[in-house]
């Protein structure tokens, strides 16, 4: 099983990746089509699209490689139970809220899809496409927090410490 949950946060990082290698190519293109004088329409839009997708598909992957940010001024002074209570306490939060978000967004997408709603570009994507991005991060970000408080609960979780966090100013 953490085979599998591994892969789908990699495989969500490079979807990322790519989304953002989409941002490039789509600020490319508008850069070129204007310098030789045509137009690609919905260039802008599908930039923007993209850049939303990396943002939410790397989330999960964010997560579980501990690069989220984090206010440990307390969390850095407990250990044991204490440690522990106020760990699951702040994932128990996090599930609720991924699963909240997860939920709107999926909702979103299908809303969008049932709806016929198109973007108002002059491209007229419908929305719903673009919406599955978000959509997409938000249930792997989930899956990422339930597995996170799995892993808390058992005792299991590792917490790495970022070395950079440590070197502030």
């Amino acid at each position: 099983m953490r085979r599998i949950l591994d892969f789908l946060y990699d495989a969500a990082a490079w979807l990322a990746a790519l989304a953002m290698i989409g941002v490039l190519a789509m600020v490319l293109l508008s850069i070129v089509s204007r310098q030789l004088g045509f137009l690609v329409p919905g260039t802008d839009a599908y930039a923007g699209y993209a850049m939303a997708a990396s943002g939410f598909l790397a989330l999960a992957h964010t997560l579980k490689r501990n690069e989220h940010i984090r206010v440990t001024l307390v969390l850095g002074r407990l250990q044991g139970g204490k440690r522990h209570a106020l760990e699951m306490w702040a994932l128990t939060a996090g599930v609720f809220l991924a699963g909240l978000f997860a939920f709107y967004s999926v909702r979103l997408a299908w809303v969008s899809h049932a709806i016929n709603d198109v973007s108002t570009g002059n491209d007229a994507t419908p929305l719903w496409i673009p919406q599955l991005a978000m959509a997409l991060g938000t249930v792997v970000l989930l899956v990422a927090f339930v597995d996170e408080w799995v892993q808390e609960l058992r005792g299991q979780r590792k917490v790495l410490e970022s070395e950079e966090a440590l070197h502030n100013e």
